[in-house]
């Protein structure tokens, strides 16, 4: 990569990298920087929400697998970036899935077959890493927290196999058939803002609400379950302090909007994400990151390269 900048992601299923980055993607992808995006499966074992793809899956004229993998290509194309892998190969491990515990966040399922990626060899999922992140270089790595976001057990599987690549592959001495040594100058986790956060439970109640004056039944609304002056956060949702880098992602909401339809299997028409589709810029649009590692960004920082050497 002889690009001044370069962005790598480590994603865990196909469409989890547009509902959480994908204005971030489209945003480098369009400036020239490098950016990659690693995907650990191909989500077999998620739902499918298409009616019509659910009986070509069901009919044999298609597996799960392909059709995820035409989406996340569709997708790609949307945000305009050209770089797209899966870690180890097609198939090398599986979607876990996942089910939800008593305090409604994901957790991993007890049938998890023996080639989940939950149940992952962590150096030998690393090891797949460690080449990508010293072929790519990126300055800039961004993936899920210790939590995954939202507790799924692949995203949380995809923190530790990204945290440990990045050590390993800045030892010089480590697998030096895995290319030269490379050191990630900085490492970012995906997050909501308090403020964004707040107006997503804001619009959330205003619909229940809005739903029960129509007498109709409501949506199923996560958010509106939280009470953040009581103290109550779900766990994706960090102080507006925390922030450190913030990217606007409504020159590119177009973009991303089509990544997102790109995945008929997996995202309703009717998806919270596309509820938003016609707000105005603001609070909406952000893409926020925690600082994980490395340099910190400059105080307000709205690109995620801020304040990194050249290199």
């Amino acid at each position: 990569m002889t690009t001044s900048r370069r962005l790598m992601l480590v994603h865990a299923h196909p469409d989890d990298e547009s509902s959480s980055t994908g204005a971030t993607m489209a945003t480098y992808a369009g400036q020239g920087a490098a950016v990659t995006l690693v995907t650990c499966t191909l989500g077999e074992r998620g739902d499918i929400v298409d009616a019509d793809l659910a009986e070509r899956v069901q009919s044999g004229d298609i597996s799960l697998s392909q059709l995820r993998i035409q989406e996340l290509t569709e997708a790609m194309a949307a945000l305009g970036v050209t770089d797209f892998v899966r870690l180890g190969g097609d198939g090398r491990w599986h979607d876990t899935g996942m089910v939800f515990g008593p305090d409604g966040l994901a957790a991993p399922p007890p049938d998890a077959d023996r080639d989940s990626f939950w149940r992952a060899d962590l150096l030998a999922a690393a090891d797949e890493l460690v080449p990508l992140i010293r072929d790519r270089r990126p300055q800039v790595l961004i993936t899920y927290d210790q939590f995954g976001f939202y507790g799924h057990p692949d995203h949380i599987q995809a923190h530790r196999v990204a945290t440990y690549a990045m050590a390993l592959a800045a030892v010089p001495s480590y697998r030096p058939d895995l290319g030269a040594p490379w050191q990630v100058q900085r490492v970012l986790w995906p997050a909501f803002s308090e403020s964004q956060m707040r107006a997503v439970i804001a619009q959330e109640k205003a619909a229940r609400q809005a739903a029960i004056d129509a007498d109709e039944e409501p949506e199923e609304a996560f958010f509106a379950n939280f009470d953040l002056d009581s103290g109550e956060k779900p766990p994706m949702c960090v102080a507006d302090d925390e922030v450190a880098v913030r990217v606007d992602g409504y020159p590119v909401a177009a973009q991303r909007f089509a990544a997102l339809r790109a995945y008929r299997s997996q995202i309703k028409p009717d998806e919270f994400f596309f509820k938003i589709e016609g707000a105005p810029q603001g609070v909406w649009w952000d893409e926020c990151y925690r600082l994980a590692g490395g340099l910190p960004a400059p105080a307000g920082a709205t690109d995620i390269f801020a304040g990194l050497p050249d290199s």
